[in-house]
């Protein structure tokens, strides 16, 4: 039986999930470059830190790291080469907590913890631009805990971590883009976009199961709303419940 693979610490979640050839004319293969070998890169090749650092930095021993960056340089070279894209998606894999993380409730084994983008009461429209987060924690139907949390001036996909630090099940917005969507699905958050009005009322709703959401929506425009059904597909858990600085691809 294989030894199961050790978590390696990243440091965040990618800006952009995809890069793809300006020429290609259809649908183009993947080049897939899971977020361990991403991070490998980050530190090596866009930090400077040698393997010995980067070891130290994600967790796992130098021999581990040299095998993820050489993986990584192989998959980059075939993208760049071959003219394929180059998407990023699963891996095994911890979010690192090095950033200062609010002091945030604790969340029970049957708790579904909402966020929901937030300003003055209402639901913020503009996901990669709040500043605020609003953490509903639901048991059984019925709202036991309530907390607003900052994000510190983070963005995209350091928001999406945050929420998956939080231990966010769900999130309630207006406006978000693709990236911040592929964010949100590696993180096992799901997506319920194209919501406006009041916070309070609309994590109440999703709670009961009638919050209406448009699952199309993005930063430009708000389409019509649907009833039930669910934005994030795949992700960490797959609807599971997660607890503080959640993990990628079931590691623990």
């Amino acid at each position: 039986m294989p030894r199961k693979q050790r978590c390696r610490f990243i440091g965040g979640l990618p800006k952009n999930w995809s890069l793809l050839p300006e020429e290609s004319g259809h649908a183009p293969d993947y080049v897939v470059l899971s977020l361990d070998e991403f991070e490998a890169i980050r530190l090596i090749d866009r930090e400077g830190l040698t393997q010995e650092q980067s070891a130290q930095k994600m967790g796992v021993a130098r021999t581990t790291v040299t095998a993820i960056y050489e993986s990584a340089r192989k998959k980059i070279a075939v993208s760049l080469v071959d003219g394929i894209g180059l998407l990023i998606s699963g891996g095994t894999y911890r979010l690192a907590e090095e950033a200062a993380m609010p002091t945030i409730i604790r969340k029970g084994t049957e708790t579904m913890r909402i966020a929901v983008t937030y300003e003055n009461g209402e639901i913020f429209q503009h996901f990669g631009h709040t500043e605020k987060f609003k953490l509903y924690d639901f048991e059984n139907g019925k709202l036991v805990s309530e907390q607003v949390v900052d994000t510190n001036g983070q963005g995209h996909g350091a928001l999406a971590g945050l929420l998956k630090q939080c231990g966010a099940d769900a999130l309630i917005c207006g406006g978000i883009g693709m990236g911040a969507r592929m964010a949100l699905q590696e993180a096992g958050v799901k997506l319920y976009g194209g919501v406006a009005g009041n916070a309070d009322e609309a994590a109440r709703k999703l709670a009961a199961g009638t919050l209406e959401f448009d699952p199309d929506a993005k930063c430009d425009h708000h389409g019509e709303h649907h009833h039930g059904g669910d934005c994030g597909q795949g992700g960490c858990g797959h609807g599971q419940h997660h607890h503080g600085g959640g993990c990628g691809n079931g590691c623990h």
